[in-house]
C-alpha cells in the first residue's frame, strides 16, 4: 500500500480498528480514544473535531474485503519506528477500556504486535501497565 496518513491519523486507526474488531465500538472504547487523543503529547496540535472523519475513512477502508491488512500496512508504513511501541500502548487501551478483551481484540493486538515487528519484553510491559490501571478494587 503506498498511501500514508499523518502520524495521529495512524494512531487513531489503530483505536478505531482495535474498537471495531469485535464489531461493536462501546462508548467507554470511544471515550477512552476520545480521552487519549485529549491527553497524549503525541496528538499535541491535532483537531478534536477530525476524529469522526478519520474515524469514519479508517471503517471505510475496514470494508474492503483485505481491509485489515491494508490497514495494518498503513499504520506501519505512516508512523516512524519509534512509535510502533505507543501504538501498541493505544491498542493495548482501547481493548481495556471496556474491562473485557474478547478473542477478536485479541487476535489484532497479535497481528498488530507481529506487523510492528515488537519485542516480547516491550509487549508484555505494556499490557502489563494496562492490567494494573484497569484493574478493580
Amino acid at each position: 500500500m503506498s498511501q500514508k496518513v499523518s502520524v495521529q491519523e495512524a494512531l487513531l486507526y489503530v483505536m478505531v480498528t482495535m474498537s471495531a474488531a469485535d464489531s461493536a465500538m462501546p462508548d467507554n472504547e470511544l471515550h477512552s480514544i476520545g480521552d487519549l487523543v485529549k491527553a497524549l503529547p503525541v496528538f499535541a496540535g491535532f483537531d478534536g473535531d477530525s476524529i469522526v472523519k478519520v474515524a469514519q475513512a479508517c471503517g471505510e477502508l475496514l470494508q474492503d474485503p483485505e481491509g485489515l491488512d491494508n490497514i495494518l500496512d498503513l499504520i506501519a508504513e505512516s508512523l516512524p519506528q519509534r512509535l510502533y511501541d505507543t501504538a501498541y500502548a493505544l491498542a493495548v487501551e482501547v481493548a481495556a477500556a471496556d474491562g473485557d478483551v474478547p478473542e477478536e481484540e485479541l487476535r489484532l493486538l497479535e497481528l498488530l504486535r507481529d506487523r510492528l515487528s515488537l519485542d516480547k519484553l516491550t509487549v508484555a510491559a505494556i499490557e502489563r501497565s494496562a492490567q494494573a490501571r484497569f484493574r478493580v478494587a
